[in-house]
């Protein structure tokens, strides 16, 4: 995927798949996000650690992350409506969240902002290398020394395409050297995700601690 499809094109195909699809209905969804909450308070018991999940959209990882406790969560997303549904679900309480509509890779992020950089499913649709190394770049900035970057993708045996789009696969090796010397793997996970449709999806998490 070039950058003229990531950042134009996509961003149309996400906007029409939320005005169009019941958010409980898409293949990625989770009525929890289990896992990603568990490692998240592995690398952050500090419930006022300033963490983003971004791509989160109508993701229920917020729900968690504010039950949960954590004071200081941020929500990016290229489409706004996908954000407009976690709004609304999660009501009142939505105040308490900081909402970012853009695209993850040039969002005017604060430097050195996030304790906790989450990303479920969305480094996977950057086919492209320079995207790819753009967005490393993106995570350096903003998570600072020490913080952790959490990314998971569809592992090796997982879909070669979602929604419509082509993807990569990733091992915890193959991911982690996307990223580099500056991020030091500290785990990694795998979880079977089963969709609504009952399909199985291979996702691989891993866990970085950001030392650049």
């Amino acid at each position: 995927m070039n950058r003229d499809s990531l950042e134009g094109m996509s961003q149309d195909h996400w906007e029409h798949i939320y005005r169009t699809k019941d958010p409980t209905q898409v293949s990625w969804y989770q009525p929890e996000s289990r896992l990603s909450l568990d490692l998240i308070r592995r690398a952050a018991a500090d419930l006022s650690a300033p963490i983003i999940d971004v791509g989160g959209g109508a993701s229920t990882l917020v729900d968690g992350l504010i039950e949960a406790g954590y004071r200081n969560v941020t929500v990016l997303d290229l489409a706004p409506s996908a954000l407009a549904i976690a709004q609304e679900r999660i009501g009142a309480r939505a105040h308490r969240v900081t909402w970012i509509a853009g695209s993850i890779l040039d969002a005017p992020l604060p430097s050195a902002g996030y304790a906790v950089w989450h990303d479920r499913a969305v480094f996977h649709f950057l086919t492209d290398a320079g995207d790819r190394r753009r967005y490393v770049a993106q995570t350096g900035r903003a998570v600072r020394s020490g913080g952790y970057a959490l990314v998971a993708s569809f592992a090796p045996d997982g879909p070669t395409r979602c929604s419509g789009l082509d993807v990569m696969r990733y091992s915890p090796d193959t991911m982690h050297a996307e990223f580099g010397e500056d991020f030091r793997l500290l785990d990694s996970v795998r979880e079977d995700h089963h969709t609504p449709s009952g399909a199985t999806q291979a996702f691989v998490y891993c866990l970085c601690r950001v030392e650049g």
